[in-house]
């Protein structure tokens, strides 16, 4: 049985009781000399018996239809609240009710609902930091087993590509101009083989164990990188640095941009001079890397290099520009341009 069927039935016995009891109270009081005049009267054309009973039990029903709809409303605002509880959707509760224990309902519900908003924050900020915990961790992890590689590369590969150079230098060297000249020829190829090898082993190097800043500036880093390299490498390695400040993130983003430069460089562009500017322009930084080497296509290696990829963000990150213009044995140019900004625009 539906809220209104069963407030309606409530009215109509409620009211019907209310009419017995008055008519028997008002009878008591003014007893009648003959009960078939109850009968005999009537109201439009209904014998008065039964009409007041009738019209009783009417405004009985009707009060109890009224009231069953309005219950139900009640009912179906508290239920609908209960839905988007279970739901997990945020929703608001309209005005106070003007049945005490329905409001007191909906006060609960607010309540409840406040919590659960909370608990889910609160989750989710667990969630969010469980996540960053297990990626730094993950970081630290990448970052030791990277540098625990370098090492073993560099005592056990990098020093025996040393010893092999050195033991094909003075191999050729030993060779007179009578000696074989195929035989000549095949250890000089050998010797070149080893030699790019040892570039490329430098630049690995570079790649799984890149320098950090450390509490240095950008320029300290890039002078000392670059001297590092020069005495490695039979590369001519130029460089101009202009000294200024910059924010420690602009910093660390350039020179991880000129190491994934520097390493690109010493692998794949065979070049024999390197060349590093930074300079402060009007109102930009500008760090620029070019080399005299073979060159690349540019459109073939955006879609594969992730170095390349990984230069473009970090420059974005830092809402700088990178072009990279390089022709086919003619050597490659890239420039990062820094926008300065000034404390009031940082502030805004």
């Amino acid at each position: 049985m539906s809220t209104v069927q069963r407030q309606i039935l409530w009215g109509a016995f409620l009211s019907l009781i209310v009419f017995v009891l008055s008519a028997a109270a008002f009878l008591a009081a003014y007893p009648l000399a003959a009960w078939s005049e109850l009968w005999k009267r009537q109201l439009m054309d209904i014998p008065f018996i039964v009409f007041l009973p009738s019209v009783s039990v009417a405004i009985g029903i009707i009060f109890g239809f009224t009231s069953g709809l309005t219950r139900r409303k009640q009912l179906q605002a508290i239920e609908g609240y209960l839905r988007q509880l279970e739901e997990g959707r945020q929703f608001e509760i309209a005005g106070p009710e003007s049945n005490p224990d329905l409001s007191a309902i909906t006060s609960r519900i607010a309540k409840v609902q406040k919590q659960i908003a909370e608990q889910t924050k609160l989750s989710q900020r667990l969630a969010t930091e469980k996540a960053e915990d297990q990626e730094t961790r993950i970081q630290e992890i990448i970052s030791q087993e990277r540098n625990r590689l370098a090492r073993e590369l560099h005592d056990s590969v990098s020093q025996q590509l040393f010893a092999a150079s050195m033991l094909m230098s003075a191999i050729n060297e030993a060779k007179t101009d009578s000696d074989n000249n195929l035989e000549t020829k095949q250890l000089k190829i050998v010797e070149e083989m080893i030699h790019q090898s040892q570039l490329e082993m430098r630049a690995l190097l570079l790649h799984l164990r890149p320098a950090a800043l450390k509490g240095k500036t950008l320029q300290e880093g890039i002078v000392e990188l670059l001297i590092e390299l020069s005495q490695k490498v039979t590369m001519e390695i130029v460089w101009k640095v202009e000294e200024f400040p910059l924010d420690k993130g602009v910093e660390d983003h350039l020179f991880r941009v000129l190491q994934e430069s520097a390493s690109n460089t010493l692998r794949h562009s065979k070049a024999t001079k390197l060349e590093v500017l930074l300079i402060k322009r009007d109102e930009f930084i500008i760090l620029r890397i070019s080399d005299d080497g073979i060159g690349f296509d540019i459109e073939e290696q955006k879609a594969g290099s992730y170095g390349l990829q990984n230069m473009h963000e970090r420059a974005l990150e830092i809402g700088a520009t990178l072009k990279i213009v390089s022709l086919k044995n003619k050597g490659t140019r890239l420039e990062v341009k820094v926008p300065i900004m000034s404390e009031g625009e940082i502030d805004d």
